[in-house]
């Protein structure tokens, strides 16, 4: 997916940025905060991208009470506000709320979380065939393209109608939200199949909020979220690229003469 941002994202101030290609992500991580003399539980929401030059910049940072579709919809606007344009793909967890925000503000196809289907999917079946589901499912997720990947999904769905039929049934519905990835070049394919990048980025901001407990006011723990974010960015934009410019290529190889936009989003729900 693509867009083009110019600026920091939700609940901060705005700023100049890097104009280019990005592919940008949003994790939230509950936090309690004191309001109105009660202790309430809100949503930190983290958005980044990756740059066209394949380096990942931290663009914004918003708070919300409830992860509703309004929350999600709020959120993804001040991206647009900011510049992001073009999306052509956006990868997060299931969540009703944020897949509709997905499609109403940025209109693009929507990758679900492959990793987190899978840990799904476990609960749905017993202990004793986890290992013979699992193993099935990464046969679709490792498949050598798109069409072999549908007639391994195909394959498996009927496997598992016996054994694991919630299983079975939940893949079906799922099928193209998880094969979406495909659609792009393969050396992207281990990359925006999944959120699992903001997960260490998640537990820095969760171990410190815990150190806290209860956050006297949203913007305390804006400013914490802020601090490990600085420190994240920080450290991508000097380490090795996530993706290469010749991979971006392939996928904006039919734009030449086009403004420059965003490739890929990720954003993950709780």
């Amino acid at each position: 997916m693509g867009t083009r941002t110019s600026g920091s994202v939700g609940g901060q101030g705005k700023r100049s940025g890097s104009k280019g290609r990005h592919r940008a992500s949003g994790l939230p991580n509950i936090v309690k905060v004191r309001c109105r003399g009660h202790v309430y539980p809100k949503a930190l929401v983290i958005a980044y991208s990756v740059h066209e030059t394949g380096i990942r910049e931290v663009i914004g940072l918003d708070i919300g009470e409830t992860e509703t579709e309004a929350f999600w919809v709020a959120f993804l606007r001040s991206l647009r506000e900011r510049g992001l344009t073009g999306v052509r793909l956006c990868v997060s967890d299931q969540h009703v709320g944020l897949k509709n925000a997905i499609a109403r503000v940025l209109g693009c196809p929507w990758q679900r979380c492959t990793v987190h289907f899978v840990r799904d999917q476990l609960r749905h079946c017993r202990a004793s065939q986890r290992g013979m589901v699992s193993a099935a499912l990464r046969e679709i997720f490792n498949a050598e393209g798109y069409e072999q990947a549908r007639e391994r999904c195909g394959q498996v769905i009927e496997r598992l109608a016996g054994p694991a039929p919630k299983v079975a049934e939940l893949l079906e519905k799922a099928e193209e939200d998880l094969l979406a990835f495909y659609r792009f070049p393969d050396a992207h394919w281990s990359k925006p199949r999944s959120t699992n990048p903001l997960e260490r980025v998640n537990r820095e901001i969760g171990r410190r909020s815990d150190v806290v407990g209860i956050f006297p006011n949203d913007q305390a723990a804006i400013r914490l979220a802020g601090a490990v974010l600085i420190e994240q960015n920080d450290e991508w934009l000097v380490s090795r690229r996530y993706l290469s410019e010749e991979s971006f290529a392939l996928v904006l190889g039919n734009d030449e003469g086009a403004e420059p936009e965003e490739v890929m989003a990720e954003l993950q729900a709780a």
